[in-house]
């Protein structure tokens, strides 16, 4: 994955050094950058149309997938993971029933407008900064189709950056956040990156779209991992001390004088027994039960959620991790349409 995106970099540096004027270069970019969005847009309309004829829905969940991996530090797989997640959505071993009774089936509960394409983005030699403002312009797009409300498909977890901020901005003020990681992913800069997915957490804070931040499942942490999270006010639960934090976590009521409230999940916030298709393997998490406790129990409006860092690459057990935030996705959307 980071061999095929130096590809568009390097081609945009021999453009350069080929004195090819700036202003095709760029022309070329805004082409490339309009046709991703439309395809968003269009699909997002689309969609809102169908429920908004069909009526009945307050909230309707809208998967988008954002294939980036490349902002790892370590492994590119969750690039890879958005199509695996919707085919164990799908997967004919399960029924399409949530738990709380939600039927998948129903467009009003659950409707999908594709992935942003990441990698024909970066082909085309776009930078960071603007990926990420072509990331939260799809988010926003998808929620300018009411009644959709986005679930996005990561992805590693810098994706969750552009995304905050885009529901944040769209709604018009800060938001309660409930992230389950098993690190705090606040970094100011990791390895220089600051798009970073150990750093997507400061990125959100400094912009000021998170009214309240609650981590759980935190068990692999630093000295500067703290000491962020003492900066921004963010409420961090450790692993160590889950017996003790278990009912508060279990009976959360997130959102009052905020603007909603935002989930983030990344996938190894689980212990590895129960989903060891990731990236950074960190034994003594959560089980899925406890994730589900969570989340079934929370009492909140959701107005988004992703679930990041499933690395297919490493989910070697049957596809096991790929139905495991499939359930996660199934379970979300629950919560999320009304």
């Amino acid at each position: 994955m980071k061999s095929a995106g130096r590809m568009g970099i390097h081609y945009m540096q021999k453009l350069n050094a080929a004195n090819v004027p700036k202003e095709l270069v760029e022309n070329g970019h805004n082409r490339v950058i309009e046709a991703s969005l439309t395809l968003i847009r269009e699909r997002a309309k689309l969609k809102g149309e169908l429920i908004r004829a069909l009526g009945g829905a307050v909230a309707s969940t809208s998967l988008l997938g954002v294939p980036l991996g490349h902002n790892s530090s370590f492994l590119q797989g969750p690039a890879f993971a958005p199509p695996r997640i919707r085919e164990a959505i799908w997967c004919g071993s399960t029924n399409s029933t949530t738990e709380e009774g939600k039927e998948l089936n129903d467009p009003r509960v659950l409707t999908d407008v594709g992935d942003v394409p990441i990698q024909e983005l970066r082909d085309s030699g776009v930078d960071g900064d603007r990926l990420m403002s072509i990331i939260s312009e799809s988010v926003k797009l998808v929620m300018e189709e009411d009644p959709l409300r986005p679930l996005v498909l990561g992805g590693d977890h810098s994706i969750s950056y552009p995304v905050v901020r885009a529901v944040s901005e769209k709604l018009g003020g800060p938001i309660d956040i409930l992230h389950l990681d098993a690190h705090p992913d606040i970094y100011h800069s990791f390895e220089g990156n600051k798009y970073s997915h150990a750093s997507s957490f400061a990125r959100i804070m400094e912009g000021g779209y998170a009214r309240r931040l609650l981590q759980v499942g935190i068990r692999s942490i630093t000295k500067e991992g703290r000491e962020q999270g003492k900066r921004f006010g963010v409420e961090q639960y450790e692993m160590r001390t889950f017996s003790r934090d278990r009912q508060f976590l279990e009976n959360l009521k997130l959102g009052e004088g905020a603007k909603g409230v935002y989930i983030s999940v990344d996938i190894d916030c689980m212990d590895p027994a129960f989903a060891p298709g990731v990236s950074h393997i960190e034994p003594g998490g959560l089980s899925f039960r406890d994730v589900l406790n969570i989340l079934h129990n929370l009492q909140a409006d959701v107005v988004g959620a992703d679930v990041v860092e499933f690395n297919p690459q490493r989910d070697t057990v049957d596809g096991m991790t790929a139905m495991v935030a499939a359930k996660l996705v199934r379970e979300l959307t629950a919560k999320i349409s009304k």
